[in-house]
């Protein structure tokens, strides 16, 4: 009885690591970020009033990336919007979310979020007549749909780059939406950690060994 015991509660504590590693990873795969606006901001197809929402990246691959945007304990979804890669110099410790510059009396556009620790965020795609706005007053280049999309099709919508002139451009011309070549690394440097698994098998093996003795040791 007290083999089977200890062995009960050896593999609960083997478990629960396990559980709570999956669940840790699960934070920073979908980028899950609360983040609180003190006035109304502009998003694509909408304006949030002041208050807190909770942003998240559903798993997507290449150039586009959806953003589901909720409110604070992710009951309801406010909106959902289209992003492209935007690559910073480098990572910042904290959230990051940039504007794109508006008259005071309208709601300052939200261009681009940047989650904590990662040199790359999203750009935020906007409807068309809603980037040649934010262009002209912002003096700055958007990124845009060329046609207004459908839920079914905002993956696939076909993208523009509107300039300050209301000019329309390539997208892949006016954005960076490849990272920038790595420079050569000498053999010699470390190099960078990145997120893994092999720390929680570690641990994992080790209960195991520790359950192998309790057991040879309670026999």
């Amino acid at each position: 009885m007290k083999v089977m015991k200890v062995f009960s509660v050896l593999l609960g504590v083997a478990l629960f690591a396990g559980l709570m590693a999956i669940q840790a990873q699960a934070q920073t795969s979908n980028k899950r970020t609360t983040i609180t606006f003190n006035q109304p901001v502009q998003v694509p197809g909408t304006v949030l009033p002041a208050g807190t929402y909770t942003f998240t990246i559903p798993d997507t691959t290449g150039m586009r990336h959806i953003v589901q945007i909720w409110d604070k304990d992710k009951t309801k979804l406010i909106a959902t919007v289209l992003a492209i890669p935007n690559y910073r110099l480098e990572a910042k410790d904290d959230t990051i979310i940039e504007f794109s510059e508006r008259p005071a009396n309208i709601p300052q556009a939200v261009k681009a979020w940047f989650y904590p620790g990662h040199a790359y965020g999203v750009e935020f795609v906007y409807p068309k007549q809603e980037a040649i706005q934010i262009a002209k007053a912002a003096n700055e280049v958007v990124p845009a749909e060329a046609v207004e999309p459908t839920p079914s099709t905002l993956e696939t919508v076909p993208l523009i780059a509107i300039t300050p002139q209301q000019k329309e451009e390539p997208v892949t011309e006016a954005f960076q939406t490849t990272p920038a070549p790595a420079e050569p690394v000498e053999t010699a440097q470390a190099l960078p950690k990145t997120a893994s698994l092999i720390p929680l098998f570690g641990l994992l093996g080790a209960l195991f060994v520790l359950i192998g003795f309790s057991m040879k040791r309670f026999a």
